[in-house]
Order: C-alpha cells, then sequence, then structure tokens
C-alpha cells in the first residue's frame, strides 16, 4: 500500500467512527506512547538475584549497567563508600529518581484505559440516536448512512474502544508487576547495604 492508500483508509475509519474517532485514536497514541516508555525503563535484564548482583557490582564497580537495579547498586556502593552518615536517609533520596522514573505515565495510561471504552459506548449511543431518528423518518439511506450508518457506527466505535482498552489492561497489568518487582528489589539494596555498614561499623567497634 502506499501513502495515498493509507491516508483514503485512515479516512473512512474516521467516517465509520464519527466524532469519537478523533479521541479514540488519541488515546490509542497516547496509551501506547506511556506503555513504550515504562517498557523501555522497566526493561529487565537481570538473570541473577539482588544479593548476587550487589556482590558482583562491589567487585566490578567500573562494569556497565544494564537496568535500574544494577544502577541504583553503582549508586549505592558509591554512597557507601563515601562514608556518608545516616547510609538509609541518602539512599532514600538517591533512589526517590529511579521510583518516579518507573511511575511515570502510569496514570496516564490507567486514564486511558478506562476511558477508551466509555467513548465507545458514547459512540455506540450516538450511532443508535441516529438509527432510531432514520426510523421515525423512515430515511433508510441519507447524508450520514441512515439506518445502515448508524448500525455500523455504533458496533465499530464499541469495536474501537475495545481494542484500545483491552490490549493496554493487559499491558498495564504486566508492567505493573514489574514495577512492583523493580520496587522490592530497591527496598533490598538499601536494607543490604545498610546492614553491610551496620555490621562493619560493629566490627571496627
Amino acid at each position: 500500500m502506499n501513502i495515498s492508500e493509507y491516508i483514503l483508509l485512515i479516512k473512512e475509519l474516521f467516517v465509520a467512527g464519527g466524532v469519537v474517532m478523533p479521541p479514540l485514536v488519541l488515546c490509542t497514541l497516547l496509551l501506547w506512547y506511556g506503555v513504550g516508555y515504562r517498557f523501555w525503563v522497566m526493561k529487565d535484564t537481570k538473570v541473577i538475584g539482588v544479593r548476587d548482583l550487589l556482590k558482583h557490582y562491589q567487585e566490578h564497580s567500573d562494569k556497565a549497567t544494564k537496568n535500574i537495579a544494577a544502577r541504583a547498586i553503582q549508586q549505592g556502593i558509591a554512597l557507601k563508600k563515601q562514608g556518608v552518615r545516616n547510609l538509609r536517609r541518602h539512599l532514600d533520596a538517591a533512589f526517590y529518581d529511579y521510583e518516579r522514573e518507573i511511575e511515570k505515565f502510569s496514570v496516564l495510561v490507567r486514564v486511558v484505559i478506562l476511558i477508551s471504552p466509555l467513548l465507545g459506548l458514547l459512540g455506540t449511543v450516538i450511532g443508535m440516536i441516529e438509527t432510531f431518528d432514520s426510523l421515525a423518518t423512515m430515511t433508510l439511506h441519507s447524508q450520514s448512512g441512515g439506518i445502515a450508518g448508524g448500525i455500523s457506527q455504533a458496533l465499530f466505535t464499541t469495536q474501537m474502544g475495545l481494542t484500545v482498552a483491552i490490549p493496554g489492561l493487559l499491558a498495564h497489568s504486566m508492567l505493573n508487576r514489574k514495577q512492583h518487582q523493580i520496587e522490592q528489589d530497591l527496598s533490598q539494596i538499601k536494607d543490604l547495604l545498610c546492614h553491610q555498614t551496620t555490621h562493619l561499623t560493629s566490627y571496627k567497634l
């Protein structure tokens, strides 16, 4: 298909969906932008546990990091080497940016998932109103499509709303599980580093 055919197809979709199609298309773009960003941020190449990962970066501190947990460990090790007082408070402040990063666009994705079926339902109502208007006036065909056009719009917008919401809901659920796992990893990193520091201090005393 060439560009002109794609443009024609898009025009046909907008005509078939009626007035709710522009916001539904916008919802689709926002949804997958947010999902794509979150997936990229939370891509996980960690194949070993947090304890082993911490030990690995303590022995190879200059090694390149590939995920949030590894970056957090390197930053935590650097703070620990500086000998800062109240390490836990410094780790909370340092890891706050990671926690915000993995939450970014979460609310946007959730709102789009909630709104999309409602927009589809609105299109359904508009299509049914057009259908009943055509029945009332006995207009089988009109500029807006008449009975057939109203039913088509009602079904198409419902389908479009669900097509946006269902895959988005599945992706959002998967990403929330990954977010929860990363938050647990960050908490464990804090505990391990603080425990090592406390143990080292007690040993010196």
